[in-house]
């Protein structure tokens, strides 16, 4: 990696933009610019002017009024980034006792003050996990993630057994909701009822009745109960 391109993606900025469009990018589809302003809360010249810098250091595919999209090496610095969040997400509830809900921002800020060492550590330490807190899959050094087959709660069918496996959930106070009512990683679950027009849904959470409203389990996932 030239000089230039190994202090470029060194800028917290240039990792944030780069896991952002990692984030946002479905099926190898293009992030548009106003995506990325929204999700990165910056203006949406500063998205343009980023998007040149880093087509020029070949760690993206930008072409105007299309959106951006990530190049194999922008992708391997996303993935590592998200590799270091998702680590250490799961190190401060594990070993820290951090709530669930309070992760996410103390993550945001550790994961580009600390080493690859100290990360690495972390691995170690935490037996080189395949899942963060949330269920999310942590990407390997060499950026392979474990692939799941799991389905959003206001999709699985009814009266079927189901266990929840990720919490799509950064919001603390939706997160704090989720668990709230039972919704908690490896929680047995089963669809009672599902009300029409994007209305609640009604679950048997862990034995208990809980309702829920659709866009909330829409950020529950679940596969089958095995």
């Amino acid at each position: 990696m030239p000089p230039e391109k190994s202090d470029l993606t060194q800028s917290k900025s240039v990792q944030d933009f780069l896991k952002a469009v990692y984030s946002l990018q479905q099926g190898g589809e293009r992030v548009s610019t106003n995506a990325l302003a929204e999700g990165l809360a910056v203006a949406a010249p500063s998205i343009t002017d980023m998007a040149q810098r880093l087509v020029t250091a070949g760690l993206i595919d930008y072409e105007r009024y299309k959106g951006v999209l990530l190049t194999p090496t922008g992708e391997m610095v996303a993935l590592k980034m998200v590799r270091r969040h998702r680590l250490i997400e799961l190190y401060l509830v594990n070993e820290l006792g951090y709530a669930l809900q309070d992760v996410h921002d103390e993550a945001e800020k550790l994961e580009h003050a600390v080493s690859d060492k100290f990360v690495e550590a972390i691995a170690v330490k935490l037996g080189h996990p395949e899942l963060d807190p949330h269920g999310e899959p942590i990407p390997s050094q060499d950026g392979t993630i474990v692939d799941r087959e799991i389905t959003p709660l206001v999709d699985w069918p009814l009266n079927t057994g189901a266990v929840v496996s990720r919490i799509k959930a950064d919001d603390p106070q939706m997160l704090e909701h989720i668990l709230e009512r039972g919704f908690k990683l490896q929680a047995h679950v089963e669809i009672l009822s599902r009300d029409p027009f994007d209305g609640p849904v009604m679950a048997m959470v862990d034995g208990k009745m809980r309702i829920v409203g659709h866009q909330v389990a829409a950020c529950i996932m679940v596969e089958g109960d095995s």
